[in-house]
């Protein structure tokens, strides 16, 4: 594996030197349903108008069309469903949607086709898929938009859904973890949603570093399933969280906050810091605004930090896209980082996997997998 790896880092080396990533969660124009036509046809996802994603999502087939230079044929293994894109097709999103366009911000999938100029990519080889339009049983595209992932012989079906979700969450778990403070180990940090996808991931990065966390949650029966992961202590939100932090961390105050949920639950979390500590603010599932004190600012120093992935990929060097891939993706591919799945859909039904995506109480993150059976 370490030969794999070495091989893996050199890849993506070359790889991203000529890739600008630009990792919104806008999606593939409806240039790419252009047909040069062959016999076998591909189903797609399609949004055409803005709204309920479990009403204006359609399911459409199109011909697949002969490679042109470059380009290369990948079907797609399996592609998650994050908040942010049914944000974006309900129209409440920082960026618009493409109208018309096919949703999806990641994914992973398997080489079937390269013309002749490729070189860097075999048929067969796992790639990752990077630029959206991922709701999809086949992407055709430039081979720059595919990172080539290490030779990891015949996977499994759990270890290639877990690949699929490389390039969003923990991607910012790990960005949001070293970027903002100098964390050393013994050192502590709350975050909210810590049951989500990104704080699955804050808690194991944050394990492996030797880092405490204080894991944050809006509901009861979580502990467990976080403590397995590296949790160090699990708390219920509510007004006294801030003395409930304190009394778990013996007084000890917090270097870093972490948040996704905003309104109370933020300015809890800010009190809880230690003077001239920073609160990262990358979500609002509350609804609700902020309320914060500007004593916090001027007698604590609280800093207080916003972080959206899609801009870090739009200012990110190449050798900074190049260090946190090259982290997060041995990780995975090793087994040592991993989300919980809640379940799978086929692209044929998107309408149900789009519903299950939006409910509370889920169980982990859901999948499309369009192409089960060629894993």
């Amino acid at each position: 594996m370490n030969l794999a790896v070495h091989r893996f880092r050199k890849t993506l080396r070359a790889t991203l030197c000529g890739l600008s990533i630009l990792l919104g969660f806008s999606s593939l124009a409806s240039a790419e349903h252009q047909a040069g036509h062959q016999s076998s046809e591909s189903k797609y996802v399609e949004l055409n108008r803005i709204g309920d994603p479990a009403e204006v999502l359609e399911v459409k087939s199109e011909p697949s069309r002969p490679l042109q230079s470059g380009e290369v044929r990948v079907a797609v293994l399996a592609a998650p469903i994050h908040p942010a894109n049914l944000l974006q097709i309900s129209g409440n999103y920082g960026t618009a949607a493409v109208l018309p366009s096919t949703p999806g911000g990641e994914g992973v999938g398997r080489v079937v086709e390269t013309s002749a100029e490729v070189a860097h990519l075999a048929v067969g080889q796992l790639v990752l898929i990077t630029g959206g339009g991922t709701w999809r049983e086949e992407i055709v595209a430039p081979a720059a938009r595919f990172i080539p992932l290490p030779d990891l012989g015949s996977p499994s079906d759990e270890v290639i859904e877990q690949l699929s979700m490389t390039a969003v969450n923990p991607l910012s778990a790990l960005l949001m973890l070293t970027s903002f403070v100098d964390l050393e180990p013994g050192d502590w940090i709350a975050h909210s949603a810590a049951n989500s996808a990104v704080g699955g991931y804050i808690i194991q990065l944050a394990k492996q570093r030797g880092i405490k966390t204080i894991n944050v949650v809006r509901r009861e029966g979580l502990a467990d399933d976080l403590k397995s992961k590296g949790a160090d202590v699990v708390l219920i939100d509510g007004p006294d969280l801030t003395a409930q932090i304190a009394s778990a961390t013996g007084e000890k105050k917090v270097s870093l906050v972490i948040d996704a949920v905003g309104g109370e639950t933020f300015s809890r979390l800010a009190a809880s810091l230690a003077h001239g500590g920073t609160v990262v603010s990358y979500g609002v599932l509350s609804g609700q605004p902020v309320t914060f004190s500007p004593v916090m600012t001027i007698f604590n120093d609280v800093r207080i930090r916003g972080f959206w992935l899609s801009k870090w990929f739009e200012l990110a060097s190449v050798q900074e896209k190049q260090t946190a891939f090259g982290q997060v993706i041995p990780l995975i591919a090793s087994g040592a980082l991993k989300a919980n799945i809640d379940s799978r859909y086929s692209i044929g039904e998107i309408k149900q996997a789009v519903t299950r995506a939006a409910q509370g109480g889920r169980t982990g993150k859901v999948l499309l997998v369009p192409n089960r059976d060629s894993h």
